[in-house]
Formats: structure tokens, C-alpha cells, sequence
């Protein structure tokens, strides 16, 4: 007596399968950051550590650390008095490699995320903005710019 396929359902019964849609990537497993990257972002963490701390000992209150949105990241928000300040961190070799690190575009997410940033927060009140940045480098102090997005 021969095996019948009665096990199987018919073939007009099967499901078909979803389309796929343009743009939209099936879920892959995220692998584990090199040994690289995660030393670059422990130096990153460490020198917004620093920063922060500088800026609390020349008289500011940190309000937000690594503030994250859709635009970009803020590294640093702080306030003194009636100012309040956005700071962008850069850890480099040279000051001057930590300078010109902070491109265009990047300042242009800054920008935004700190617009963003504002209108989630709006008890805090200010008179004056500004776009900081503050270098480090192994072994010196920080060096702080303010006012270092103005051209």
C-alpha cells in the first residue's frame, strides 16, 4: 500500500507570502561592538565626565548629559545665571584635532536637538543661548570655547 499525502494540506490552502516592503530590512542579530569602538566610547564617556565636572567647578549646574532625539545628541546642557549652554565634547591628541572635528552638519544636529531639547523643557528660563564646545586632551586641562558654533 503506498504513503498518502494526506498529511500535508492541499496546496491551494497555504498562506502566501507577505510582500516585502521597500526600505524596511528583516531584523538581524546585533553583533558586539569591536574592541575599538568600545574604547572610542569610553573615552567619549570619560571626557564628557570631565567636561562636566570643569564646568561645575567654574560655577555651572548641569541640566541634561547626553540628551538623545531624533535630530542628534547633546553631550552637555548647562546653565549659569541666565545662560544656558549646549556643549559639544571632542577628546583628541591635539587641541587643533579636537577643534576641527566639530563639522557643519554636526553643528547644524546640535542646533536642532538643542530646539528640541528647549521646548521639552519649558520651565527652564534663560536670556541668553549659546554653542559651546570644550576640547580635551591627555594630560592638559579642558579647554573650554564658548560661543564656538558663531562664525
Amino acid at each position: 500500500m503506498a504513503k498518502s499525502d494526506d498529511s500535508l494540506p492541499p496546496k491551494w490552502l497555504t498562506l502566501p507570502r507577505l510582500p516585502r516592503v521597500p526600505g524596511l530590512r528583516p531584523k538581524t542579530p546585533k553583533s558586539k561592538p569591536s574592541m575599538e569602538r568600545q574604547a572610542a566610547f569610553n573615552r567619549g564617556i570619560s571626557a564628557e565626565s570631565q567636561a562636566a565636572a570643569w564646568l561645575v567647578g567654574q560655577g555651572y549646574r548641569i541640566l541634561a548629559r547626553r540628551f538623545r532625539c531624533a535630530a542628534g545628541e547633546i553631550d552637555i546642557v548647562a546653565g549659569r545665571r541666565q545662560t544656558v549652554i549646549f556643549v559639544e565634547v571632542k577628546a583628541r591628541a591635539s587641541f587643533d584635532d579636537a577643534a576641527e572635528s566639530v563639522t557643519g552638519r554636526q553643528r547644524a544636529r546640535i542646533a536642532t536637538a538643542a530646539e528640541i531639547w528647549l521646548a521639552n523643557n519649558p520651565k527652564v528660563t534663560f536670556q541668553d543661548l549659546r554653542f559651546d564646545a570644550i576640547l580635551i586632551v591627555p594630560g592638559k586641562p579642558p579647554r573650554h570655547i564658548p560661543g564656538a558654533f558663531e562664525t
